[in-house]
């Protein structure tokens, strides 16, 4: 804090770790402790959670405690862990969301239209907490039990279900852990991934212990016949 303090300048700006974290003697400066410097700070929060009460997004600033600490900017994706279209947004304070506005840039990264309704709809999903929980895919992937599409899958290809840990990725919660169930495929793991990411449609597997394993996480139940198809 002192570093902060002892800097200077007109305007602060923070922003923390998306993909890794430091861990061990370190500090980090809380973002309320830096408002109260009385400098304008741009607070960049990258991953863009607008859902406070999800415990597996505990590890992730809040857009919301950011605004509420007085940040004159906040900054973060539409994508990632927001759920919609790949942008950028800041909120923040009428004049400096203004002195963005006015800045000659701002017309040169502006999004386009449609990217704007994408982003409009999901934005609209979170006024209602527990219905941006079901419709948001990035949300319900990271939520959902996978076991019941892991047996369906596995039923589809002929693998068996065994249990994996999956990652976020994407920029987010880079030490978050998500137990669950996968399908393990016989054959051998390097040849056959190859050839599944030729298949129509491609189908990305991993391979961990001498197998390839096909994480149904991410599938929705329309694409597990899909996935089947392209095995076969």
């Amino acid at each position: 804090m002192r570093d902060y303090a002892a800097a200077g300048g007109h305007v602060i700006l923070r922003a923390p770790p998306s993909n890794f974290r430091t861990l061990g003697f370190v500090e980090e400066v809380e973002i309320e402790a830096l408002c109260a410097l009385g400098v304008p700070v741009i607070d960049d929060v990258g991953s863009g959670v607008l859902d406070d009460h999800v415990e597996l997004l505990a590890g992730e600033p809040p857009v919301r405690r950011s605004v509420r600490a007085g940040a004159a900017v906040v900054c973060f994706s539409g994508d990632k862990l927001l759920g919609g279209p790949q942008a950028g947004i800041m909120v923040g304070t009428h004049e400096a969301i203004a002195a963005c506005r006015r800045h000659p840039l701002a017309r040169a990264v502006r999004i386009d239209k449609l990217c704007l309704a994408a982003l409009h709809a999901t934005l609209a999903l979170y006024r209602d907490p527990e219905r941006a929980l079901r419709e948001i895919p990035v949300l319900r992937m990271l939520l959902d039990d996978p076991a019941p599409l892991a047996e369906r899958l596995a039923a589809a290809t002929g693998g068996s279900v065994v249990e994996a840990t999956a990652k976020v990725g994407g920029g987010a919660l880079p030490l978050l852990e998500l137990p669950g169930a996968v399908v393990a495929l016989p054959g051998e793991p390097e040849a056959l991934a190859a050839r599944l990411r030729a298949a129509d449609p491609p189908v990305i597997g991993r391979i961990a212990d001498g197998r390839l394993l096909l994480d149904p996480r991410t599938l929705a139940d329309d694409e597990v016949e899909l996935v089947a198809c392209a095995l076969r």
